[in-house]
C-alpha cells in the first residue's frame, strides 16, 4: 500500500519487519520452524537455523509444536510464529499490529521482555488495544486524528491523561471564544438600535466593526476534538432477590475425555460478585464456565455439584463469539431471538454502530468489533442477571473496553469472567479465583498471578 499524499523517506539498507493481525495465507501449510526460518535470507537459513530453536525456547514452544503445520495450531501459537519471524531477522524497524491478540499472560510477558531487551536504536511501532501492554512497553504515543494527530513522549496511560487535559483546555478556550463573540454581537445589536433611532453614522460604523470582530473570532474558534463512537455498548440487569446465586460443592472440572483438571472446593457466588477466574492456558477456566452455564440451564436442580437459584438468568459470551450465527444477518438474528418489531431492531442495531446497509449483510462479513457489539446487544436484550464472559474485550477497541467496564460496574451486574486483559480485570474484578495445582483458591488480587504468569 502506498500513501495517497506526502512522502516516506527510508534510510539506505534499512531492514524492517511487520507482524500482521492475521497469519498470511501463504504460511498456513508451513511448519512453525519453516515459517520462522523462511523470514531469513535463503543463503543464511542453514547456518542460522539454530537461532530459531533459541527463540522457541524463550517463547516456551513445545518441541512437537515446532514441527506442526501452522494451520493445525491455535491462534496463539500462530501469533507466536509471526513474532518469531520478526525476532529472528533482528530488524531496524519493527511494526506490530495487535501483537497480544490470542496470547495468554505468560506469552505476553515473554513478548514484553523481548521488546524491553531490544537495542535502543531499534524503532518499534505498535498498534494495540491492550492498555496494560502499551503502558509496559511504550515511551512515545501517537493518537491519530483526522485534523491534527497528537504526539506525546509518554507511555500510553500518561499520554492519554495529557491528551484529555489538552482537549479540556481546547474546549474551555472554544467556549470562552464563543462567549466573547456572543457578547460582541449583543453589543453590536444594542448600538445598531441606538444608531437607527439617532441616525448616527458613527454608531453604524462601530456596529459593523463589532460584528466583524465577532465573525473573526467565530472563524478561528475550533471545538475540542470529539471521537466518533463505534457504537453504544449497554447491558441490562433484571435483578433477583436471591443473595446466593450459585453454590459449588467441590465440583470436579475435567476435560471432555474425563481427565481431571481441578476441583473447586466449596464456593459461593453471591449477588453483586464480579469474579475473575485466573490461571494459565489449559487449566480449565473455560470448562468451568461451561459447567456454570449448564447449571443455570438446570436452575433449581443440582447439576454436577452446582446449584443455581431458580431465578437466575445467565447471559453468555465466549471468546470466539460462537453464539453469533455467521450465516445470519444482524437484523434476522435479533428478530429470531427476540419478540421486537423491525423498526426497533433497526434502531437498536444503528445505536450499536451497525448501519442499515450492514444490517442486511451476513454476519460473517462484519469486523470483529462489530460482531462483538452485536453480541453485547443480544446479551442486553436477553436481560440476564448473571453474566458469564469469556474474553469479552478480545474484539473491542479501547473505547469499547472502557464502556463495557463502566456498564458492568454501573449496572451492579453479577458476573464470572475470564480475561487476559489486565486493565479490564483490575477495573472490574471484586473477587479472584486462581486455578493452580489442580485446585481452585481465592486470592486477594490478581497482581501475583500477573507477575508470575
Amino acid at each position: 500500500m502506498e500513501p495517497s499524499s506526502g512522502d516516506i523517506t527510508r534510510l539506505r539498507g534499512l531492514t524492517q519487519s511487520i507482524v500482521h493481525q492475521n497469519l498470511p495465507f501463504a504460511l498456513m501449510d508451513h511448519t512453525m520452524r519453516d515459517a520462522v526460518l523462511s523470514a531469513l535470507p535463503a543463503d543464511t537459513i542453514d547456518s542460522d537455523s539454530w537461532r530459531a530453536d533459541i527463540i522457541f525456547d524463550v517463547m516456551l514452544v513445545p518441541e512437537p509444536f515446532r514441527e506442526r503445520r501452522l494451520k493445525e495450531l491455535s491462534g496463539g501459537w500462530q501469533r507466536l510464529a509471526m513474532l518469531a519471524r520478526a525476532w529472528i531477522t533482528e530488524p531496524d524497524v519493527l511494526l506490530l499490529d495487535e501483537p497480544t491478540n490470542h496470547l495468554d499472560l505468560e506469552k505476553i510477558n515473554v513478548l514484553e521482555s523481548w521488546l524491553g531487551e531490544l537495542p535502543r536504536d531499534t524503532a518499534v511501532i505498535i498498534v494495540s488495544h491492550d492498555r496494560a501492554f502499551l503502558d509496559n512497553v511504550t515511551r512515545t504515543t501517537l493518537f491519530l486524528r483526522p485534523e491534527n494527530s497528537a504526539l506525546f513522549r509518554l507511555s500510553y496511560g500518561h499520554a492519554r491523561a495529557a491528551l484529555e487535559e489538552e482537549d479540556a483546555a481546547d474546549e474551555r478556550r472554544f467556549q470562552r471564544d464563543m462567549k466573547t463573540a456572543q457578547q460582541l454581537r449583543r453589543q453590536a445589536a444594542k448600538l445598531n438600535n441606538i444608531g437607527i433611532n439617532s441616525g448616527s453614522d458613527l454608531l453604524t460604523i462601530k456596529t459593523k466593526q463589532l460584528r466583524q470582530r465577532a465573525e473573526k473570532i467565530e472563524e478561528k474558534a475550533r471545538p475540542a476534538h470529539s471521537d466518533r463512537s463505534a457504537g453504544k455498548i449497554q447491558l441490562a440487569n433484571r435483578g433477583t432477590h436471591a443473595k446466593v446465586l450459585m453454590t459449588l460443592e467441590d465440583v470436579p472440572v475435567s476435560t471432555p475425555d474425563g481427565t481431571l483438571l481441578f476441583r473447586t472446593g466449596r464456593q459461593f457466588i453471591r449477588q453483586g460478585d464480579r469474579i475473575v477466574i485466573l490461571g494459565r492456558n489449559g487449566v480449565g477456566k473455560t470448562r468451568l464456565m461451561s459447567l456454570l452455564q449448564a447449571a443455570v440451564t438446570a436452575a433449581g436442580q443440582i447439576e454436577d455439584g452446582i446449584k443455581a437459584t431458580p431465578s437466575l438468568v445467565a447471559g453468555y459470551v465466549d471468546q470466539s463469539l460462537a453464539e453469533i450465527d455467521d450465516d445470519s444477518t444482524p437484523a434476522a438474528l435479533l428478530s429470531r431471538r427476540f419478540d421486537i418489531g423491525d423498526q426497533r431492531i433497526h434502531g437498536l442495531l444503528a445505536g450499536a454502530g451497525i448501519d442499515m446497509e450492514m444490517q442486511k449483510r451476513r454476519i460473517a462479513t462484519l469486523s470483529g468489533g462489530q460482531k462483538a457489539r452485536l453480541a453485547m446487544l443480544a446479551l442486553r436484550l436477553a436481560e440476564p442477571n448473571f453474566y458469564l464472559l469469556d474474553e469479552p474485550t478480545n474484539h473491542l477497541d479501547i473505547d469499547g473496553q472502557e464502556t463495557l467496564e463502566a456498564e458492568i460496574i454501573s449496572r451492579e451486574a453479577s458476573c464470572m469472567l475470564v480475561s487476559h486483559d489486565r486493565s479490564f480485570v483490575r477495573t472490574v474484578g471484586t473477587r479472584f479465583w486462581l486455578i493452580e495445582k489442580r485446585k481452585l483458591v481465592e486470592v486477594d488480587n490478581p497482581e501475583a498471578f500477573f507477575a508470575s504468569a
